[in-house]
């Protein structure tokens, strides 16, 4: 029995011998003190730096360049478009890099924390060719935190994992995924092209104006929820590229897209299949992709508009700036109204109603088309005009009274617009509402 006492006693000591020096070799951020808040690992500006070099462990380094003031470029292992905005936030997280703990002050084995084959690697360098290494390891044992270091330095320090899951990106995640990376701001053409249809869309001063088939007035909220539509458009990187490319073929095409810009013209070619999943051909990027469901239906939707639909219906474009002169004659009724101050409004020196001269304000700002029409337009029964912008836009419209509303011609082109009863007679009873200003009362 003494005997057995005593092996027994023997394995709790080698026990809590292996315990101790576990603890001694392999720290634990629980076994540390916390890393003072002014003691960070790494410290950059992220607008200098030139170069970033991603290594995960079992991948091939992925190389980023910087090209232009904030835009980048993947260099190896092959040549693409980056997605900036990614970028920046990893250079954003590297700018002042605090460590939670510091495990070791002078570590001699980084294997034990996974940093001798580093899960990933992180090649900063900056304009004046100076370059930092930072290294991310295991993740500590409670899992909320990760080990790290930065070579030449001889301390290991802890950073929450999620910084850790910021860096560890892959080639997929670093590439721009739009399937035409080009900047908005810069496009200065846009051609549709459906069937046997061109819409052309040429950028002007003050928005976008159709050009084909012929000139019109534009919407220019359509051609710009066009063109974000575009080149906000990405593939999906969970599709494989053989799966697209063996659709492509079977595929109903649905439109094809040139867009011109300040660097070049870029092509896209869309098609949609039974399944209602959009494929896409850029010449921006080799190969046939399945457009990322997030933006495959606005993209649709957008490609797929007829052309009346990107025409302006307004039949004014002083929208909601105040007009200083509205005239207005039918038949007998001939008025002038003029604007005389914020909110005063006169006619033949008297001064109006200011609610009933917005009412009718308002009401010339409703006017829209229902539709276009090719004919119909024969006699008007009313032209109004109306000055805006200090004199600088003046605008006439005739309308043609019909069984179901009007018929309206702007003075500036041949086009036809359609408007139905409620907004034409909006109009009639605005005029019919207008009245002087009440009479100041006697003191």
């Amino acid at each position: 029995m003494k005997f057995r006492g005593l092996l027994a006693a023997v394995v709790v000591l080698l026990v809590l011998a292996g315990v101790l020096y576990w603890s001694n070799h392999r720290k634990t951020p629980e076994t540390t003190s916390p890393a003072s808040a002014s003691t960070p690992i790494l410290k950059i500006d992220s607008t200098a730096v030139a170069s970033l070099i991603v290594k995960q462990k079992g991948a091939p380094p992925v190389t980023l360049v910087k090209s232009g003031a904030d835009n980048w470029q993947i260099t190896a292992p092959e040549s693409f478009p980056a997605d900036k905005s990614t970028v920046s936030a990893m250079l954003g997280g590297l700018a002042v890099l605090n460590a939670e703990r510091v495990v070791d002050d002078h570590a001699t084995d980084l294997s034990q924390f996974g940093l001798s084959d580093p899960a990933v690697e992180l090649d900063i360098t900056s304009k004046n060719n100076k370059t930092s290494r930072l290294l991310l390891g295991d993740d500590t044992p409670t899992g909320d935190s990760s080990y790290a270091a930065l070579a030449g330095d001889p301390r290991v320090f802890t950073v929450a994992s999620y910084l850790k899951n910021s860096f560890n990106k892959s080639l997929s995640d670093l590439r721009d995924k739009r399937l035409l990376p080009v900047d908005a701001s810069s496009v200065s053409s846009i051609d549709l092209t459906r069937k046997d249809q061109t819409i052309g869309f040429a950028r002007v001063q003050n928005g976008w104006q159709i050009e084909k088939p012929q000139p019109y007035r534009t919407d220019n909220f359509q051609v710009d929820d066009l063109l974000q539509q575009l080149t906000g458009a990405k593939w999906d990187p969970s599709a494989p590229a053989d799966d697209a490319a063996k659709a492509w073929p079977k595929a109903t095409p649905v439109a094809a897209v040139k867009i011109t810009g300040s660097s070049g013209a870029d092509t896209l070619e869309v098609r949609k299949d039974k399944t209602e999943d959009y494929y896409a051909q850029s010449s921006a990027i080799p190969g046939t992709w399945k457009i990322d469901s997030t933006t495959a239906s606005a993209l649709g939707t957008d490609l797929t508009r007829s052309l009346d639909d990107f025409r302006n219906k307004q039949l004014f474009d002083f929208g909601y700036t105040d007009p200083e002169k509205i005239e207005y004659h039918s038949g007998a009724t001939s008025l002038v109204l003029t604007r005389a101050g914020a909110s005063t409004w006169l006619s033949s020196g008297k001064k109006m109603d200011a609610d009933s001269v917005e009412n009718l304000v308002t009401a010339l700002r409703d006017l829209a088309a229902s539709t276009f029409v090719d004919s119909g337009f024969t006699s008007p029964t009313i032209d109004v005009t109306v000055t805006s912008d200090s004199g600088k836009r003046v605008e006439k419209v005739d309308l043609q009274k019909t069984s179901d509303g009007a018929i309206a011609k702007r003075d500036d082109g041949p086009s036809l617009y359609s408007l139905d009863s409620v907004t034409y007679s909006g109009l009639t009873s605005a005029v019919a509402g207008l009245k002087p200003a009440a009479a100041a009362k006697k003191k």
